[in-house]
């Protein structure tokens, strides 16, 4: 099926992460011409953009605007134009913490990490719409964001926000400067990735995946095709502000007696 993204200017954000990787990649795949973002994951990217041939790089801490502003000069400068965003960078902390010992300290931090960075990097891509007239933004959220997550409730409110409060407004902004413009979202359950390694072993997945229909762990492609339907203005061009979740079936009651 035609997608419509061949030639179209595309910026990953946490393109060196698993799911970020995943889209870039099939992004690629349909022709698309894509800007691999990283903060941290250098080696990664710079695989990454290799295997796509040489695709363009940009580094920036996504909680700094400053470095949000750069970051999307330098990947209009390599792309020409910046057609779609995938805004995939988010950082889940792994150590399992109750609301009563949870620190301001890192409740700020998982709430910049994923709010903010939604903010500025959904802010800076807004700005290349309104000189571009059209544009796509897809954002990644998590199932956390939906039916919340104990242990991590810094992180589920910051997804939250992202599929409810803010999707919700930029779908609405968005065509003040682009008449078709749109904004969705893609919110994952369990994935495997480098953020979750270590968590999803086979018994952890008999564990969680009780509340799921599918008892499986979804993989990075399987988030991937839907960020790339979302993007697609052929496939999803009477969509927006909608959430697609990628979770398995999963729901907030268990579904399986056996463990």
């Amino acid at each position: 099926m035609e997608t419509g993204l061949a030639r179209k200017g595309i910026l990953v954000t946490g393109a060196s992460g698993g799911i970020g990787a995943a889209c870039a990649r099939a992004f690629a795949a349909e022709g698309g011409r894509v800007a691999v973002h990283y903060h941290r994951g250098e080696e990664r990217a710079r695989e990454l953009a290799a295997e796509l041939g040489g695709a363009p790089i940009v580094q920036g801490d996504l909680t700094d605007e400053l470095e949000v502003d750069r970051l999307f000069a330098e990947a209009r400068a390599a792309l020409g134009r910046i057609d779609i965003c995938a805004a995939v960078a988010g950082v889940w902390p792994s150590d399992d913490v109750p609301v009563w010992e949870l620190s301001l300290e890192r409740w700020e931090r998982t709430l910049r990490q994923n709010l903010t960075s939604a903010f500025l990097t959904a802010r800076g891509f807004l700005r290349e719409v309104e000189r571009n007239g059209e544009g796509s933004l897809v954002l990644i959220g998590s199932t956390a964001g939906i039916v919340g997550e104990a242990g991590h409730a810094d992180y589920a409110a910051a997804k939250s926000a992202v599929l409810g409060g803010l999707l919700l407004s930029l779908k609405n902004e968005i065509v003040r400067v682009a008449p078709r413009g749109r904004v969705n979202a893609v919110a994952p359950g369990w994935t495997e990735s480098p953020m979750t390694r270590g968590h999803v072993d086979p018994e952890a997945v008999r564990r969680i995946s009780r509340t799921m229909a599918l008892r499986k762990v979804a993989q990075p492609e399987d988030i991937a095709r839907q960020v790339v339907v979302l993007a697609s203005d052929e496939l999803s061009g009477h969509v927006s502000g909608q959430v697609v979740v990628v979770a398995g079936g999963m729901e907030g009651r268990v579904l399986h007696d056996e463990p």
